[in-house]
């Protein structure tokens, strides 16, 4: 949280392999008229979380000036605004907070807040009433151990369904702290093992399966030329420290670690920040080893780097990496990485996030709009009193499909933290298989939202493989694109759910009867004549029924006799009535019944 830090001269040349049309399409637009854009302060984290349980993300900004300051949340309204909350103690405890993480540390089934402190200030822990509004705790050793606190974690690395926490700590004795969720609302304070004894100026954290053996391993950056700590997870409550390979040796001084799957190669390789120029990227080859990259604009791009994240920004079903810059000179732009497909990067010059100016801290990604594109947010800190950055993303207008999913634990932990999710398409005439992890700190002092995004390009159907913490794999094929998917751990799909309707607003879908026993009469109002796509999906995301119908301005009907494609009657069940045209989408729920 210290504002020591050095300095190195950024790099604007565009990549020249990349072709012009590249960026002929913005992919964001600035928010200018919101509270989120219109609140000054010194801010730091950034956590896109749903608080209130109603389907849409909210937003938690920290903020930590050596005075102390009130950190921001920002209620979705559901209409594409935010509504600052005044009235909660989350926002009224006035301390130089860092980073946060949220969770659902209880299994109740809404989302915790801890929050951590600079200046060995106790840290501060929300628990969730269940209604968005946050009752603080104050006993405890969550929130007497002092620290000069970083950021913080939330992972399962016992595998006992309950999520447990890690602190990072950059001064006073350095130790960092891990907490052990007793199951009972305390934590046991872990004192031995490398994971707590070491002593460094440590920043980042990240829980991450990096080996894929089903534990979540831990990674811990440091600054002040120090090396990284990489925890392999031994399976019963320890860990080792490896100490060889060239993400471990390679030094620096690091501020963010975000790990993803950048080469869509099936394991999790990682991207670090740095403040010094060493920003690096390391692509895991397996077998707990890593290929340091040395080329390209990721990695020769300077700047003084503090925050990361990976996204699909432009749904092309590849990560691409945003990287903020922050303090001693400037004011700074930040950076964005667009992903080529082939394992290089575009640095972007054009796009609003990389031309806005001032000094950036936390970023995180997160789909507020629920439109199926990623938006960003991000924490700024020029002069302590800098307004915070909204950008939203419109790439699910530009074509390219799409797929969320939503997943909730049974057997383990309720937020599905350390669930892995990879999905099969064919995209562009070529197989390609895409890997998402479930992360309460995806980057330094950020979360992106806990909902898996991919992007599906071309792909219109795919097949959806998830590993659970508790060791659990399930198995989803021809799940449909561009719709958000609510997964339960040993029950499959819950729900299914669309983006809201696009397009002109005469258009209009009803179900006649619903629910229904024989055939159903669908009911929808056109704009414009057009071909358009029908089709039903069972509550697995299974296309059960798919038909082409020439659409004609007005209204238009269409009767269904309730049997699926072979011409076997479909059972009683809920079902999606999905209808799609040039550019515009809606969705019905279908009650069968006997």
């Amino acid at each position: 949280m210290r504002n020591d830090l050095g300095a190195f001269g950024g790099n604007d040349v565009q990549n020249p392999a990349c072709p012009s049309s590249f960026f002929e399409a913005n992919i964001f637009s600035k928010v200018l008229n919101s509270p989120v854009v219109n609140t000054p302060g010194d801010s730091r984290s950034v956590n896109w979380i749903d608080i209130d349980n109603d389907k849409d993300l909210d937003l938690f900004i920290s903020n930590g000036p050596e005075a102390g300051e009130n950190n921001f949340l920002y209620k979705n309204n559901g209409s594409g605004s935010f509504t600052a909350v005044t009235n909660d103690p989350i926002v009224q405890d006035g301390k130089p907070s860092d980073g946060a993480t949220w969770g659902d540390y209880d299994n109740d089934g809404d989302v915790d807040c801890f929050v951590v402190n600079w200046y060995n200030v106790n840290n501060l822990f929300y628990k969730n009433n269940g209604n968005g509004t946050f009752e603080q705790v104050l006993v405890g050793n969550l929130v007497n151990d002092g620290g000069f606190s970083e950021t913080a974690s939330w992972g399962d690395y016992d595998n006992d369904g309950w999520l447990d926490l890690y602190v990072t700590n950059s001064d006073g004795d350095f130790r960092n702290f891990l907490y052990r969720n007793q199951q009972n609302g305390t934590f046991q304070k872990v004192t031995t093992g490398s994971p707590v004894t070491d002593a460094f100026t440590s920043r980042s954290v990240n829980w991450t399966d990096f080996n894929l053996d089903g534990h979540l391993d831990l990674f811990v950056t440091n600054e002040s030329n120090q090396q990284e700590n990489l925890y392999r997870n031994n399976g019963n409550g320890t860990f080792t420290k490896l100490t060889t390979g060239p993400l471990v040796t390679a030094g620096g001084r690091t501020m963010s670690s975000s790990w993803g799957d950048y080469d869509n190669d099936g394991d999790l390789d990682v991207y670090l920040a740095n403040d010094q120029g060493h920003d690096g990227l390391y692509r895991n080859d397996g077998n707990e080893t890593f290929f340091k990259i040395t080329s390209g604009p990721v990695v020769t791009s300077g700047g003084n780097s503090f925050g990361s994240q990976w996204a699909d920004v432009d749904n092309d079903a590849d990560l691409d990496l945003f990287v903020t810059n922050s303090f001693w000179g400037g004011p700074w732009k930040n950076f964005l990485f667009l992903n080529n497909g082939d394992g290089t990067f575009t640095k972007n010059l054009t796009e609003v996030p990389a031309t806005d100016e001032g000094w950036s801290y936390g970023c995180a990604f997160g789909d507020w709009d629920c439109d199926g594109d990623l938006d960003l947010g991000v924490a700024t800190c020029l002069n302590a009193n800098q307004t915070d950055y909204l950008y939203e993303n419109h790439s699910a207008e530009n074509g390219n499909n799409w797929l969320e999913i939503n997943l909730v634990g049974t057997t383990s932990n309720r937020s599905a933290i350390g669930t892995k999710v990879w999905l099969t398409a064919t995209i562009n005439g070529q197989q390609v298989t895409q890997l998402r992890e479930i992360s309460a700190q995806s980057g330094y002092c950020g979360q992106n939202q806990m909902p898996a995004h991919f992007g599906l390009a071309d792909a219109d159907l795919v097949t959806m493989s998830v590993q659970w913490p508790s060791g659990l794999e399930q198995l989803f094929g021809n799940l449909v694109a561009n719709q958000c998917l609510t997964l339960v751990e040993g029950q499959g799909i819950s729900s299914v759910s669309q983006p809201p309707l696009s397009g002109p607003a005469s258009r209009t879908l009803a179900l006649q009867p619903n629910p229904s026993a024989d055939s159903v009469t669908v009911v929808w109002e056109q704009a414009d004549t057009e071909i358009i796509s029908l089709q039903i999906v069972d509550m697995q995301g299974k296309v059960i029924f798919f038909k082409k119908i020439n659409a004609t301005t007005g209204q238009n009907e269409w009767s269904w006799n309730g049997q699926d494609a072979l011409g076997a009657k479909v059972p009683a069940g809920n079902y999606m009535v999905q209808l799609a045209g040039n550019n515009w989408q809606v969705a019905e729920q279908l009650v069968r019944v006997r």
